[in-house]
């Protein structure tokens, strides 16, 4: 196996050359550097990553942060923000912070971080105090997705109009008695998002005139096993919405799933219509208001790309909201006639 003193013997530099060369830092002439790089693919030479970091004082690694990893919303962001990073020469190292209830979550620690990562991506968890006064004394570039972390970047969607959007569809498809699936306790492990959406539901509704009626808001975890179970009740009950907004589409198909076994008719007696677009909705048929996961991931892990060369010209403030689209399929339709 080729050493680094080989290259440096081949090319005709110095071993310190080389070494700038490879890493891509200046002081290196555009001539010097192809040299470098042309002998250290003939003598398929591999910098070691360990000494590597050694020498630059970074790791090449970044920390994905997520409540839940087993989750497709947040499994589509990982993927993203991996494929993102790898094209720069980063990697990353995922720290699963789902316990074993849903309304609690493992904290940051410092040995998660500490030498191991040079920056911080956070998958909607809303950061305690501690854990941002941790990510800053270790001097590591946070960027958070969905949950905002005050002076930090943060890239989401716009989580009330795209709830607004929601809605308002089953509003103008003449529906006037609607319920909701997706409400959550205030100390749930990603509660801002719940919170958002359930706020700009009730908004739309009193804005709207029509009936909140307290029964017709449910409680879930936010899957499609739960939401079906969930709802079981309500939708047996004689006096039921004659539509559902679920805050998330697994919510959805599981509300959807529920009417099947109850034969009650989507869309003819029951519209149901969820929040994501998630992988399945398009061959369920499922009315929902998409939501562009991969462009979030994309585009954080480009804000903390930014941050770690120094380019931070704005990157403190920036806010990117990714734009949200109404998805009309089969699972909507006219409110039925009394």
């Amino acid at each position: 196996m080729s050493t680094i003193t080989d290259v440096a013997r081949v090319a005709g530099v110095s071993v310190a050359t080389v070494s700038r060369a490879l890493r891509g830092l200046d002081r290196v002439s555009p001539a010097t550097r192809r040299r470098v790089l042309e002998v250290a693919e003939e003598l398929h030479y591999v910098a070691s990553p360990t000494a590597t970091s050694l020498a630059s004082g970074r790791t090449r690694v970044v920390a994905v942060v997520a409540p839940f990893l087993t989750r497709w919303f947040f499994a589509t962001l990982v993927s993203a923000i991996e494929k993102e990073l790898r094209v720069h020469g980063h990697h990353v190292i995922l720290f699963d912070l789902e316990d074993d209830t849903y309304d609690q979550r493992l904290p940051l620690t410092q040995n998660m971080l500490w030498k191991r990562v040079d920056g911080v991506i956070s998958l909607n968890v809303p950061m305690t105090p501690d854990e941002v006064e941790l990510v800053d004394r270790l001097g590591l570039p946070l960027v958070s997705i969905g949950s905002a972390v005050p002076g930090r970047p943060c890239v989401r969607i716009d989580d009330r109009a795209t709830m607004r959007t929601a809605v308002e569809h089953l509003i103008g498809l003449g529906h006037r008695r609607i319920g909701y699936v997706g409400d959550v306790p205030a100390n749930a492990a990603h509660t801002q998002t719940p919170q958002d959406r359930l706020t700009a539901f009730r908004d739309t509704m009193q804005q709207a005139g029509l009936p909140l009626v307290e029964e017709w808001i449910l409680g879930s975890d936010w899957t499609a096993r739960a939401a079906a179970a969930d709802s079981r009740t309500l939708l047996a009950s004689a006096d039921r919405p004659t539509a559902i907004v679920a805050a998330s589409d697994e919510m959805a198909i599981g509300v959807r799933e529920a009417a099947r076994r109850l034969d009650i008719d989507v869309p003819g007696r029951l519209s149901v219509i969820g929040i994501d677009d998630h992988v399945l909705s398009e061959v369920l048929g499922l009315s929902t208001v998409r939501q562009d996961v991969a462009a979030q991931g994309r585009a954080a892990a480009d804000l903390l790309l930014r941050a770690l060369v120094g380019d931070e010209d704005g990157v403190a403030e920036d806010d990117i909201v990714i734009p949200t689209v109404l998805v009309p399929r089969e699972s909507t339709g006219p409110a039925p006639v009394s």
